[in-house]
């Protein structure tokens, strides 16, 4: 019988959100996560990725792209052709395949990934704590009952967001805080609060600007540092960031799987850019391909489990905000 390639099949899953989660572009208490499995020999490999609306994803058509692809690495028999840059682009789809192949690769050796990608073992990092939008007083609430995490991530969006971060800072006055504009800025309105911010101690701001009208940024003094998310997909992202920020934010989910991940980045240490790993919304399978990239990084984002009311089963320990690597049985 001729060797054959891994069997890969999707399926969606949903997870409750603890309460509400509100960002500038709307609110969810719940979210669907896509489940690749990679099946060979025995051995089962898994990947998740959150199929993020913003980006024209969706679950349905995850399922449906990973699906489509599946024949293709059904003829590809050795370990070391499953490279899915060729067949896929890089996105949500081809983060979970990617993933359940590295974890494919991990439970058929009995080796864990980052040996298999020649990195040290992993240590536990410290990573943000989101704090969702809302008004000032309920922001400042959230912020005391975080006040003793080292590093807080605000989400703001507009009108108000000044007093959302002077609220915050007297809810957390010993926290670092880095803050999400997810896109709803413009370029005179980031000149108006950067200054103001970096009184109230603010260490960033995340894509304030929306990704496709960010010229404006290379133009403008940037006194509060500015890190591309949207902006930012894998490495051929990297050419126009130049000049307009100062770090990037990788998301397993933007580059197309942890293949990518950790060419990106290499090449974004490289470039001079500090790095930041974050993640979207979704559960410790999703957060442990991402705490590999992790290591070593400027700013760790990786919080999504926490603000869960269900997690995947076995998933990664968190000690207030020090998250450990991820046991073989979970992924890698």
């Amino acid at each position: 019988m001729a060797a054959t390639g891994p069997s890969i099949s999707a399926r969606i899953e949903r997870f409750p959100i603890a309460g509400k989660w509100t960002i500038s572009r709307g609110s969810i208490t719940e979210l669907d996560v896509v489940i690749a499995e990679a099946t060979l020999d025995g051995f089962v490999g898994l990947g998740e990725c959150r199929p993020y609306p913003r980006y024209g994803w969706t679950a349905e058509g995850v399922v449906e792209e990973i699906s489509s692809v599946a024949p293709k690495l059904a003829r590809l028999s050795d370990p070391e052709a499953w490279d899915l840059a060729h067949l896929m682009p890089a996105n949500a789809a081809r983060n979970a395949v990617d993933c359940a192949l590295w974890d494919l690769r991990a439970k058929m050796t009995g080796r864990r990934v980052w040996d298999l990608a020649g990195l040290p073992r992993p240590e536990p990092v410290v990573t943000a704590f989101s704090l969702s939008l809302d008004t000032p007083d309920a922001m400042q609430a959230a912020a005391r009952r975080n006040a003793d995490r080292p590093l807080l991530k605000v989400k703001l969006g507009g009108e108000g967001d000044l007093e959302r971060l002077a609220a915050i800072r007297e809810g957390a006055p010993n926290s670092r805080i880095i803050i999400d504009a997810n896109e709803g800025w413009d370029a005179a309105t980031y000149s108006e609060l950067a200054p103001r911010l970096v009184e109230l101690g603010v260490a960033m701001v995340e894509q304030p600007l929306p990704a496709d009208n960010d010229a404006a940024l290379a133009e403008i003094e940037r006194p509060l540092p500015v890190c591309a998310d949207e902006s930012c997909h894998d490495r051929a992202s990297l050419a126009g960031l130049v000049g307009k920020y100062d770090m990037i934010n990788i998301k397993l989910d933007k580059t197309g799987g942890l293949t990518e991940a950790l060419a990106l980045k290499a090449a974004a240490e490289a470039q001079g850019f500090e790095v930041m790993v974050g993640c979207m919304l979704a559960t410790s399978l999703a957060m442990a391909p991402a705490h590999l990239v992790a290591q070593g990084a400027a700013i760790v984002d990786l919080d999504g489990p926490l603000l869960l009311a269900r997690d995947w089963p076995g998933g990664l320990v968190y000690e207030g905000s020090l998250v450990h690597p991820p046991e073989a049985t979970l992924w890698g």
